[in-house]
């Protein structure tokens, strides 16, 4: 009996030293010591409250709003409100709590997290991706091109189908690399790295797959251990099949269903799911240096294409709106099937709108009627997803 007892004990070991099976880090992080919101004065939330409310009314509410707004000026929420159902038609009401696939604002979380293995110089910014997945054929495409969309590959959401894939089976993060480096021949659309911007999720989806690499943790698990549980983001995740009972359908503007297809479990250019008082907490984060360094931030704010004339840019996972006298909006939109967002921070005034749904709804766009409440130079912002 002892023999066999210490044979279980020997195989465990093995076991858990060498790996056998999934890696798991159950690790967690202290929480973020954010620091408090300073006091807003009761004039400036009235005066903010008003305008959000009036905005709130004749844009979103008179035009089938399904979703959830959130405003805030210094960290203090100065507008919030929930409209509409989980289930269009049904009784589950939308509320604080209700997680919305927030699209391609999920671009931040993913290149802020590219950023911060940067920081902790596990990778370098200008590395080509080509050193953490030798069999990618595709010389000159390098972290900073996948990040700021200059990287010149065509994107998955078109290719895939066109290359044969099956559309009745899902795609994963991988199956999009093995696309571009066996089939690369097959492949239209593909042009020289860093000669000019071309928004692309097939970028993200190669980050994530970057960030697996290097972290040795899945890129749901690395969000959750890194991001949303330090900051207490508690109704946040990157979708998986697992969660499916947690997710909430998306519909057409008419208010049809949309159903899933075969590209809806690839993730890091989509796939996280969140709360506008969550999106409220990450933005929180983004003030501070507890994630990343200020250098580090800066950088992801600088716009790279200026082969275009006018305001309209890209930085590191942020779009953004340059103005002649220096002053800058950043931003992300998102829209995948029915679900569409706008996440807006006027980093300079330090206020933070946050509008999501899953009812498809262009007006969720036209947060820019919002930004001159902040500030009457910022006249134009952001209307693209």
């Amino acid at each position: 009996m002892g023999r066999v007892l210490a044979a279980w004990i020997i195989l465990f070991m093995m076991v858990s030293c060498n790996g056998w099976g999934p890696k798991m880090d159950q690790a967690s992080i202290s929480p973020y010591p954010l620091p408090p919101a300073p006091k807003l004065s009761s004039t400036e939330y009235n005066r903010l409250h008003l305008l959000c409310n009036a905005w709130y009314d004749s844009i979103l509410n008179n035009n089938a709003f399904n979703g959830a707004i959130l405003v805030a000026k210094d960290g203090n929420i100065v507008f919030e409100k929930y409209k509409g159902t989980r289930h269009v038609g049904g009784t589950d009401t939308i509320d604080a709590n209700t997680s919305f696939h927030i699209a391609s604002v999920s671009k931040t979380f993913t290149a802020m997290a590219v950023l911060r293995l940067v920081q902790e110089k596990k990778i370098s910014l200008d590395d080509i991706f080509a050193k953490y997945f030798p069999a990618f054929n595709y010389p000159g495409v390098t972290i900073r091109t996948l990040l700021n969309h200059r990287s010149g590959l065509p994107n998955y959401v078109y290719f895939m189908e066109k290359v044969g894939w099956d559309p009745k089976k899902f795609v994963a993060n991988q199956d999009i690399l093995d696309v571009l480096v066996n089939k690369k021949n097959e492949l239209e659309d593909i042009t020289q790295p860093g000669t000019h911007f071309t928004y692309c999720n097939t970028n993200y989806a190669l980050l994530a797959l970057l960030i697996e690499k290097v972290s040795n943790l899945s890129y749901p698990a690395y969000m959750k251990k890194y991001v949303f549980d330090p900051l207490q983001m508690t109704h946040s995740f990157v979708y998986t099949k697992a969660d499916s009972s947690r997710t909430i359908p998306s519909y057409d503007w008419k208010g049809g269903i949309i159903p899933s297809n075969y590209l809806d479990e690839v993730y890091g250019d989509k796939n996280i799911y969140s709360t506008p008082s969550d999106m409220l907490q990450w933005d929180r984060l983004l003030h501070t240096d507890l994630f990343l360094s200020a250098d580090l931030l800066k950088e992801a704010y600088r716009p790279y294409s200026n082969e275009r004339p006018g305001i309209r840019n890209y930085g590191l996972g942020w779009r953004m709106n340059v103005y002649p006298n220096g002053k800058k909006i950043i931003y992300h939109n998102g829209w995948w099937h029915g679900s569409n967002a706008s996440f807006i921070r006027i980093i300079q005034n330090d206020a933070t709108i946050i509008v999501l749904g899953n009812r498809f709804n262009r007006n969720i766009y036209k947060t820019k009627l919002l930004v001159p409440a902040f500030d009457n130079d910022l006249t134009a912002a952001p209307d693209e997803e």
